[in-house]
């Protein structure tokens, strides 16, 4: 992997579990390539090379949305829609990492093309061991498909 290919996208606006969230993938050696998106528009414009980050290629595609739900701007369903509904990033793994436990969340988001739906809990050491568990999975065993040349 070359050095610039971003792993992991974090898409999270609350300052206390973007500090969880970097510190239990630090913990887990996961951090090395994330990069952080504090809300829609900005996990929009990382995704699609746009606004600051036009000069991305859209083929160094993270290997993981990490997306919270309740974001300013654009809302975490309209950023997986987004997603979704592009050829060139529909195939991209997308876990919901939320404090939602709202069944209509659950439902839209499975219904749009979500990978997985976690609550973030609240305790450090579950959200800790959730992150090494996303991590492993999404990183490590999850085998994706070819990306097109």
């Amino acid at each position: 992997m070359l050095s610039n290919e971003v792993e992991i996208l974090l898409v999270e606006d609350n300052p206390s579990d973007l500090e969880v969230a970097l510190r239990a993938l630090n913990e887990q050696n996961l951090c090395n390539n994330v990069q952080v998106a504090r809300d829609g528009e900005e996990a929009l414009e990382f995704i699609f090379c746009q606004g600051k980050f036009a000069s991305r290629r859209i083929d160094d595609l993270p290997r993981v949305i990490l997306l919270d739900l309740k974001l300013p701007l654009v809302d975490g369903l309209e950023v997986l829609q987004q997603i979704r509904a592009d050829p060139r990033t529909r195939h991209v793994p997308v876990v919901v990492l939320t404090a939602s436990t709202e069944d209509r969340d659950i439902v839209d988001s499975y219904a749009l093309g979500v990978n997985s739906y976690i609550t973030k809990p609240v305790d450090f050491d579950q959200f800790r061991e959730a992150m090494r568990t996303i991590g492993m999975y999404w990183l490590l065993l999850n085998r994706p498909p070819p990306r097109a040349k």
